[in-house]
């Protein structure tokens, strides 16, 4: 058997300098000859590429504004990083380059369906790049460097025709600043990588039980007894809607409200309807804290709020939260109660929809259209207010139903930590989507991924988001007929690493924290155990360890892709064994990762035991070394045609029965392949 070489390959992947937690096996880059994402609507291949060395040059033709310029030179500087080749835009015009053709301008503040439609020819000789507008130009300007690959003569671009538009008009990804605060050097790399996947809306949720974080000055006291010193002043909100306006992307701030406001009242306790004291939370969870819907002064609040923050942000949209109020403040104030018995309020969210009726009128008298979560949405809700769905499409469909444009977010909680799979199987014109009208199917506007903060840090945030939120926005811009799982798994292995020339740090963050709690300059060993765990999925993790806002998010569950990707291929490699599919190559390649996870616990115990960081792992190495030996076995077994004896099968079952179970708040993620291999020679099974 052969199995050196490919023990030795197989190890290479796994440590290698640039994919330790997400490495692919070889085969899935080999899925798509053009690795696009999102893919576009219309494709036509051609013949020959056009070659891009030190003379290539973009220039600039039609309507041409400060966008544009800024636009042509992020393109050089991605390529100069992509290719090493050095790039200017000062460089002479010629015939061998790609040649920008603008028709007109696009609106001066961003609006939602905006033609952001391109045309993409590229042909031996030169490539031309033509759109109605510059948003049509930046989302081009992606798929080009997307099409860039490395060519016997160097690097190339394949001859290709792309006529390509959005399906939706509001791609969207939520970051949530407000539990755990985000730098602004965190949110604008975030930016680039939301440009370079054609997701156009950036919407940031600022507010929140643990922290306000945006200057006031009208208000101070937000964020001088609300933000534990950490917020955005007013310049730099302004920095960063700029910087998202020149990559195509609209900002829409998020103020959630009654309820998450728990660090509004530190500062101001007249709006809370409790007694208090209060001050940031320091716990996640939803809390009882809630705004005092009955008082004429929280109204006035809100109003000079309100216009203080919709001044700083140019966007047409200004979201309010309005979701998960449990009304314990107000069931407990006897004022508040009086006053719902009074206005005949027969409970709790009879009286948060009064508030939300309230705070719309003055959201509109400010020139904004409202967003909120599915709760804003009641029988008389205005229809230009916008619904976000964090419940389903069952719920966005009762939006549009009602009149009122609506957004998707439940199955985009990339917090979550669930497969990419999983996220990109979901659709906002899905389930009760496909009873809509065609007018009320007009008013799904599209949806939004949500990063939720509690369990990341702006160390790891990157690997939470990407690269899955790239199939999310495929899902968006893509024809919905576009659902091939394993290409998309496929392209976006090569997307994932084509990512970290924009500054992402998805990967490379993980590197540095496992050479941190291990430390060692080059961690092998526990780089090979952390390809194959991953975080629970869903909000299990916190039922498994008591967290707060100061725990340390520096273990190695912090550490580890969300999905394993490794796993992942190895799993596909199972089911070719199992179902007699199985090449020769195939059989040895899954044996050749199962002698290196069995032998590696051996490698790694020793280093375990030097820090409480490491020791906690020491079970879970363990796990993986007894999960490979049974899972080698049975491949064993199957290609001697060997049926192992009953108890034997049983005893092994009940072991990745065993292993399916956390450990160091981690699961081992090759546990369904073995059990899948095992099940084989299961007597039920045969």
């Amino acid at each position: 058997m052969k199995t050196l070489e490919l023990r030795r390959a197989a190890l290479l992947v796994v440590i290698s300098a640039g994919a330790a937690l997400c490495a692919p096996l070889a085969s899935a880059q080999q899925k798509a000859s053009l690795p696009l994402m999102p893919l576009p609507a219309h494709l036509v291949e051609g013949d020959g590429q056009f070659l891009i060395d030190g003379t290539f040059n973009v220039t600039l033709e039609g309507y041409t504004d400060s966008r544009l310029v800024a636009g042509r030179q992020r393109l050089l500087d991605v390529l100069g990083r992509e290719t090493g080749i050095p790039f200017s835009a000062a460089a002479q015009a010629n015939q061998k380059g790609l040649f920008i053709k603008t028709a007109g301008p696009s609106a001066p503040v961003q609006e939602v369906n905006e033609d952001e439609s391109y045309h993409l020819q590229v042909s031996p000789t030169q490539a031309v790049l033509s759109a109605p507008t510059p948003l049509g130009v930046l989302h081009g300007l992606q798929t080009f460097l997307q099409l860039v690959r490395v060519s016997p003569q160097g690097f190339g671009v394949p001859a290709v025709t792309i006529d390509d538009q959005p399906r939706f008009p509001w791609r969207g990804l939520m970051i949530d600043s407000g539990r755990h605060f985000m730098p602004v050097a965190v949110i604008e790399r975030n930016l680039d990588g939301m440009e370079a996947v054609k997701l156009n809306v950036f919407h940031w949720h600022l507010s929140e039980d643990q922290g306000f974080r945006i200057e006031s000055k009208v208000f101070p006291q937000l964020q001088e007894k609300g933000s534990n010193g950490l917020y955005y002043t007013q310049k730099q909100i302004g920095e960063v809607i700029q910087y998202a306006r020149a990559r195509g992307i609209r900002v829409v701030p998020e103020f959630d409200m009654p309820c998450h406001t728990t660090a509004w009242f530190a500062g101001y306790p007249q709006l809370a309807s409790g007694a208090g004291p209060y001050q940031p939370a320091n716990k996640w969870g939803v809390l009882d804290p809630a705004m005092d819907p009955t008082r004429e002064t929280t109204y006035q609040f809100l109003d000079q709020f309100v216009g203080e923050m919709t001044a700083l942000f140019p966007d047409a949209y200004f979201h309010i939260g309005g979701d998960e109020c449990d009304g314990k403040e107000w069931d407990a104030n006897p004022r508040v109660k009086s006053f719902m018995r009074s206005h005949g309020f027969k409970d709790n969210a009879t009286l948060q929809s009064y508030f939300t009726g309230r705070l719309q009128k003055l959201v509109a008298g400010h020139h904004k259209i409202m967003e909120g979560w599915d709760e804003v949405l009641q029988p008389d809700t205005p229809h230009d207010v916008v619904i976000q769905s964090w419940r389903g499409p069952t719920a966005l469909a009762v939006a549009a139903r009602q009149g009122n444009r609506a957004l998707l977010s439940n199955g985009y909680y990339i917090d979550l930590n669930q497969p990419a799979s999983q996220h990109y199987l979901v659709d906002p014109m899905g389930g009760d989507g496909d009873k809509l009208t065609a007018e009320e199917r007009a008013r799904v506007l599209g949806g939004e991924a949500t990063m939720w903060s509690e369990m990341v840090t702006p160390e790891n945030m990157d690997s939470r988001i990407w690269p899955r939120t790239a199939a999310i926005a495929e899902r968006f811009w893509s024809p919905q007929e576009v659902r091939d799982v394993e290409s998309m798994y496929g392209r976006m292995a090569v997307i994932s690493n084509w990512l970290e020339y924009y500054g992402l740090q998805h990967i490379a963050a993980g590197r540095l924290m496992l050479q941190r709690m291990s430390g060692e300059a080059d961690p092998r060993a526990l780089a090979v155990l952390a390809a194959v765990v991953q975080p629970p999925e869903g909000y299990a993790r916190g039922e498994m360890r008591e967290y707060t806002t100061s725990s340390p998010l520096n273990r190695l569950v912090d550490a580890v892709a969300p999905e394993s990707e490794t796993a992942r291929r190895f799993n596909e490699l199972a089911k070719a064994i199992v179902a007699g599919k199985a090449t020769p190559q195939q059989v040895e390649e899954a044996r050749a990762w199962l002698v290196l996870w069995r032998d590696n616990d051996a490698r790694l115990q020793p280093g375990l035991q030097r820090s409480e960081l490491t020791a906690e792992l020491i079970p879970v190495s363990q796990t993986l070394a007894q999960v490979a030996t049974i899972a080698l076995q049975a491949v064993d077994d199957l290609e001697n045609h060997h049926a192992q004896d009953k108890a034997t099968v049983e005893k092994s079952a009940q072991l990745l029965k065993a292993a399916e179970k956390p450990q160091a708040e981690l699961l081992q993620s090759i546990v369904p392949s073995a059990e899948l291999l095992l099940g084989v020679y299961s007597p039920v099974q045969n």
